[in-house]
């Protein structure tokens, strides 16, 4: 992987992380990279009507002259999402090699929990004279924590994000060994979660934040009235001990 300008024979991929939702918190740089390449790469899941990323930078493309790939991936399928990568990767390096640049838009950061680590990957394995460039994005942790008022940690203290909630057991480690832990996207586990905060005696010490900085933004204090129908695939859960 070369970074920097791209050679003579290939364009440049950029990841670019559009942040958590509002537009008005994508960077200058990624603005410009966004508006200046010719190609806008563009993930989605295949439960999805739209892109929540194209939605974030919509109005600062220019659709009719900047040509749109959309990459449809399974939700729950991981090899079939491999391919899916590959297969992206493939297409992502076709424009590369006709010197076009590409621009791979992603919510959030493109380096935390990001689709486009798959893209990147295999890209620089099959293309590795290509030029990378990442631009990152505000992710929906730091966006969440600003909602909610909440410093994630302060002098001395240890911050873990997971993925997702496994069990009680994963749970107790982390709150065991951690001052704050960021639960990302668990919102078809986000109510075992809330009964493990009371059996271990936190109750009262977590903070659920969905759609962090778009207008759909909700911050829950009291998490006992939350229900299934309150959970959001971009949402989290803030614990402090």
């Amino acid at each position: 992987m070369s970074t920097g300008e791209s050679t003579a024979r290939f364009g440049c991929l950029y990841g670019v992380g559009v942040g958590p939702g509002d537009p008005e918190l994508v960077t200058l740089k990624a603005m410009r990279v966004l508006q200046e390449v010719p190609v806008i790469c563009v993930p989605q899941a295949e439960t999805s009507r739209d892109s929540y990323a194209l939605e974030i930078v919509r109005s600062y493309l220019d659709q009719e002259k900047q040509e749109i790939l959309r990459l449809t991936f399974p939700t729950d399928d991981e090899d079939a999402a491999g391919e899916v990568w590959r297969e992206a990767a493939n297409t992502v390096g076709e424009r590369l090699y006709k010197s076009q640049d590409v621009a791979f838009i992603t919510e959030g950061d493109p380096m935390l929990y990001s689709t486009f680590s798959y893209v990147l990957d295999a890209t620089c394995q099959n293309f590795p004279d290509a030029a990378v460039e990442i631009i990152p994005g505000v992710s929906s942790v730091m966006a969440a924590a600003a909602s909610a008022g909440v410093p994630l940690v302060t002098h001395g203290q240890r911050l873990a994000i997971l993925p997702a909630v496994y069990g009680i057991d994963d749970l107790s480690e982390a709150i065991a060994n951690y001052d704050t832990i960021v639960l990302m996207k668990v919102n078809r586990t986000l109510l075992q979660a809330l009964a493990n905060l009371e059996h271990l005696g936190l109750a009262g010490k977590g903070i659920y934040v969905r759609r962090a900085s778009t207008a759909r933004e909700e911050v829950v204090r009291d998490l006992t009235r939350l229900s299934s129908e309150d959970l959001d695939y971009f949402s989290l859960l803030i614990i402090k001990r």
